[in-house]
């Protein structure tokens, strides 16, 4: 499958008082195979055209979701208000060996005060998602297709995330009524973030077309919940649903880590599902506070636990906040984290951690191991 990208015609250049910031036009030929109909492959022909010209742009991906339910109107020029991506047109559509073809030309207008490039990238951690009911796996036996949507998610996100690193799966589940367990998950792993999900619906459907000719039809539901592994709560909640063809035999036993089955048509779908999933993630959470931890002190100098993968860089300001708990008058522990006036400044950085020298000396004895900094924005920091 083969996808051209071409940038077309830088059209404004707009001056601020910081950064400057281009607009321009992007000719984009977007793919999505036809797995249900052909409104929803346009569809997601579009979605994947936006994908790539945003991602391509250097823009904010979170900003595709926000316009996703416009798109499925059948029209061939929409007008976006609020958003990156300002004017889309489609120029063209067609059919080729069972996939949709849209080329489109798209006004992409990148901000460069997104969250992605002011904040250091989050930490996820992904639990592996189950299946709610395996009896509707029986059906091609598939019933690690949970276990190995996990591994796709995961791989998504590492590959095309703007804002998150991929620290893979626990075998450990969590839930809303286990935050203690989120929490030391997560101090275990450096997660700041931790992902579960469930699938709810694998019933399959009967379609008969003519006499003989029958094809079965199979539905993907899934809920998604993510963590935050500071303090155990439930950020983010949403629900999935999709069907497509199931273009094997019903008495077959299908192993759903194959490529065969993820360049089915229902493995296509999945992957369709990944990907809104990861573009949720990126609308949902990538404006949230990175919150590197400190993990060991010597004297005037921290470690931190995020490094160049992360988007780390020697030089960087960073503000301390102090951690602590205590109990509420329920009896439940709470976490507080306190503003400090102690700042530093990276000064080594490794692939996964990073070294910071505290600017205010006489304050460093306070400094304590699981502290948490943040990035403050250019024009915030003092």
């Amino acid at each position: 499958m083969k996808k051209r990208l071409s940038l077309l015609l830088s059209m404004a250049l707009a001056m601020t008082v910081t950064t400057p910031a281009v607009a321009a036009w992007y000719e984009v030929t977007g793919t999505a195979p036809m797995v249900s109909s052909i409104e929803d492959a346009r569809t997601n022909a579009i979605k994947d055209a936006l994908y790539r010209a945003v991602n391509f742009a250097g823009g904010d991906l979170g900003n595709i979701p926000n316009i996703s339910k416009l798109i499925t109107n059948n029209r061939n020029q929409y007008q976006f208000a609020n958003n990156e991506i300002r004017y889309m047109s489609i120029d063209k559509v067609d059919t080729h060996r069972g996939n949709i073809r849209v080329n489109v030309r798209i006004d992409i207008y990148p901000e460069a005060s997104t969250c992605h490039t002011q904040q250091y990238k989050k930490t996820l951690l992904f639990t592996h998602i189950k299946v709610d009911s395996p009896q509707q796996a029986v059906m091609g036996s598939i019933y690690d297709v949970g276990k190995n949507f996990t591994k796709v998610f995961s791989r998504q996100v590492e590959l095309d995330s703007h804002s998150f690193v991929s620290l893979g799966a626990t075998q450990y589940d969590v839930n809303a009524h286990t935050p203690e367990r989120v929490k030391m998950i997560a101090e275990d792993t450096g997660a700041q973030y931790i992902v579960t999900g469930d699938i709810t619906d694998l019933s399959a459907t009967y379609l008969k077309y003519g006499d003989s000719n029958m094809s079965i039809n199979r539905e993907f539901a899934m809920k998604i919940q993510v963590f935050d592994g500071k303090t155990g709560v439930r950020v983010m909640d949403n629900n999935y649903r999709d069907a497509a063809l199931w273009p094997f035999a019903r008495t077959s036993q299908v192993d759903t880590s194959t490529a065969r089955f993820w360049e089915s048509s229902y493995g296509h779908m999945l992957r369709q599902i990944s990907r809104d999933a990861m573009l949720d993630l990126e609308n949902e959470l990538a404006c949230k506070m990175t919150l590197p931890e400190v993990v060991a002190r010597f004297g005037n100098t921290v470690t931190l636990n995020l490094g160049r993968i992360h988007g780390v860089q020697p030089g960087d300001k960073l503000q301390l906040w102090h951690t602590g708990s205590f109990i509420d008058q329920r009896g439940i522990a709470r976490t507080k984290v306190t503003r400090s006036e102690i700042s530093l400044t990276v000064s080594r950085v490794y692939e996964n951690d990073a070294e910071a020298t505290i600017n205010q000396a006489d304050l460093a004895a306070s400094v304590q191991i699981g502290d948490v900094m943040n990035k403050p924005l250019p024009n915030t920091y003092n």
